[in-house]
């Protein structure tokens, strides 16, 4: 059995909301859509129907990925890592060293990664190259389109 996905707290609390929604709203919603469907007759040619069992079954995948996700997830103990090194749940504050301007990543699992809300994943070329680096470091991170400089200003959880 593999292990499972180191989550922040935030991330397993977004997870388990999801979950629930899916399970309860999400739920109905597609019930009430099979029955719609139902009272038009003839289901053997129903695209509404078709269309409301196909969206029950992806609803009910999702469902079970969801939850084997939260059932192996390791929740990260943020309060006992140490907060000099960059690690899982950090937030990094970067000085671009060829731009000159400063950008902050919070350094997370990939379910929770929202490069929109600056959530970067572990996993990715710019979070794998910042871990275990400490507040001062320079790094060189070599993504597709070249290689980033950063200096690491500040390091928070």
């Amino acid at each position: 059995m593999s292990k499972g996905s180191h989550l922040t707290r935030e991330g397993y609390e977004k997870l388990r909301k999801e979950l629930e929604q899916l399970k309860t709203v999400k739920r109905r919603e597609i019930s009430k859509a099979i029955g719609a469907a139902r009272a038009h007759g003839d289901i053997s040619e129903n695209a509404e129907y078709d269309a409301a069992k196909e969206a029950q079954g992806l609803n009910e995948k999702k469902i079970a990925e969801l939850e084997h996700k939260l059932s192996t997830a390791q929740m990260i103990d943020e309060d006992s890592m140490s907060k000099d090194e960059v690690l899982i749940g950090a937030t990094v504050k970067l000085k671009d060293l060829k731009g000159g301007r400063e950008i902050t990543y919070t350094i997370v699992s990939e379910e929770e990664a929202d490069f929109a809300q600056g959530k970067i994943s572990i996993s990715s070329p710019v979070g794998s190259g910042l871990m275990n680096h400490k507040k001062g470091d320079k790094v060189e991170i070599t993504v597709p389109a070249g290689v980033l400089k950063y200096e690491i200003l500040d390091i928070s959880r």
